[in-house]
């Protein structure tokens, strides 16, 4: 008898943490207006390669290279083929209960040779459809114009991004987006990750259009010490530009939102010592600041301007009056925190994901003891205080500017066992980690207005193919099904506000 108690009482006694531990984070938390949604981008879902008239882009190109440039030699060519399948998807994302979609136009699929060629119809109309069904089941379309995808049309011509040129041809495509879509459209973003796109598009090299100098990569063409800044400074000169006409020509009327996305690593120093608190900074500096200083304030952040000096690109008058036009919002993909170690007083070894001219060493590793939990992702720690740290950080030098956590989610790695996938326990606990510190940096007075976890279904993942999954949804590569994952059960009630501890 004494027994039956003892193992009753110990019963009783998990059910109360359990309830205890999931009932300090709740949907009524958030504000009534709060944006939750989930992200995706059109390479990475849509498929229908060449199909409806649509052109080459970089990432065709790229993917097509002998399948050498990805981890297992796969590319989008039928992705998730969202391109048929957007209503069953849609369907999903209302089963969960999100209000809201982040998705992106596929440059191509519009502009299939960019402003050298014609409107392509079946493009607008395939986006009116994606939107029109949306809005049905009351899903709020939040629309990124620029997600990695460029026409390749663009980099055979003068190089993308490393001519001024596209600052024109951005333009006219937001242009033709504002005109088609903005009727419905209330959140633009210019680009996503314009930061990571310099990095490792024109830094390292992993990325199209593959530029890198040694000894930082073996690439047949670039220099990765003055091509980065370059791509950078027309990115940022091509949101101002898309900023500009749709201050100019559709805001008023449309009565819409336009903002810019970064990938934001939050750093924390190696050592307690002030040369790596001041690496800390100034890798966020290089990170961040890179992109949102030029926006906000009109120049290059001071610690970037100390280092890199004449290689940085100057904003002439023009640019700085287009730069004025500034942004409604910020959105933040946040993801993983890493060590920063200062490498201005003594060498370091670096790794892709920094800059050299940063001078600092990221690791995810202090004295054998990762910093969080290891995903599949290399570099991707579970640390979910770097969410407020991330938020306030943004709060502190951009003056509360409204913000969206963009994306936010859990690498796992793909495994053809299906139970293995559905049960992504690790991801459910991801979520409430990093959405608990949410909550406390909007108690802390932050302005962020919504939150899209990365991703709804598992999908291409860039230079890792399929070889890890973001998804709250599992998709079978061989018949397109759709199988809600553990953690989409979890969100469903989180965001019904219901009761989930059982499903932690």
């Amino acid at each position: 008898m004494k027994k039956a108690c003892f193992v009753l009482v110990l019963f009783l006694s998990s059910i109360a943490l359990m309830i205890e531990r999931c009932s300090c984070l709740d949907r009524s938390q958030f504000p009534p207006s709060f944006l939750f949604g989930t992200a995706t981008s059109s390479y990475q879902i849509e498929g229908a390669y060449l199909e409806g008239n649509k052109g080459l882009s970089n990432w065709d190109v790229f993917t097509h290279v002998s399948g050498a440039n990805t981890a297992d030699g796969s590319n989008g060519d039928v992705a998730d083929d969202h391109y048929h399948l957007f209503l069953d998807d849609i369907e999903l994302m209302h089963s969960l209960g999100v209000n809201s979609y982040r998705f992106s136009i596929s440059w191509v699929r519009i502009l299939p040779k960019g402003r050298f060629g014609e409107i392509n119809s079946e493009g607008i109309t395939f986006y009116n459809k994606l939107i029109d069904a949306l809005l049905l089941k009351g899903i709020e379309p939040v629309v990124t114009l620029h997600h990695f995808d460029v026409p390749q049309e663009l980099e055979d011509r003068y190089g993308a991004w490393l001519s001024s040129q596209i600052q024109d041809d951005f333009g006219y495509f937001a242009d033709i987006c504002f005109q088609a879509f903005g009727d419905r459209v209330k959140h633009w973003i210019t680009l996503n990750e314009a930061n990571m796109v310099a990095q490792y598009g024109y830094y390292s090299g992993i990325w199209p259009p593959n530029r890198c100098s040694y000894p930082v990569g073996k690439c047949k063409a670039g220099n990765s010490e003055l091509e980065p800044y370059i791509a950078a400074h027309n990115m940022i000169l091509a949101h101002a530009t898309a900023t500009e006409i749709y201050r100019k020509k559709y805001q008023e009327k449309q009565g819409g939102k336009i903002g810019i996305v970064l990938h934001i690593y939050w750093y924390e120093p190696l050592r307690d010592i002030p040369a790596d608190r001041v690496a800390a900074q100034r890798a966020l500096g290089f990170i961040a600041a890179w992109f949102m200083d030029p926006i906000m304030f009109g120049e290059y952040p001071p610690e970037m301007q100390q280092i890199v000096g004449l290689r940085l690109p100057t904003f002439s008058v023009e640019d700085k009056r287009k730069l004025a036009n500034k942004l409604d919002f910020i959105g933040i993909n946040h993801y993983s925190t890493l060590y920063a170690k200062d490498c201005l007083l003594t060498p370091c070894n670096y790794h892709d994901d920094l800059l050299k001219d940063t001078f600092t060493y990221g690791t995810g590793e202090k004295d054998g003891v990762l910093i969080g939990e290891p995903t599949a992702m290399p570099t991707f720690y579970v640390v979910p205080n770097s969410m407020e740290k991330t938020i306030m950080y943004f709060k502190d030098r951009y003056n509360n500017t409204p913000m969206y956590i963009t994306e936010n989610g859990y690498a796992q790695p793909s495994s053809k066992n299906i139970e293995d996938m559905l049960n992504d326990v690790n991801r459910l606990e991801y979520m409430q980690g990093y959405l608990t510190s949410l909550v406390s940096a909007i108690g802390n007075g932050a302005d962020v207005r919504g939150y899209f976890h990365w991703s709804l279904i598992d999908n291409f993942e860039w230079a890792y193919g399929y070889t890890i999954s973001f998804g709250l949804y599992h998709v079978d590569r061989r018949t397109m099904q759709r199988t809600p994952k553990r953690s989409a059960k979890w969100f469903q009630h989180f965001l019904k506000n219901e009761s989930s501890f059982f499903l932690a």
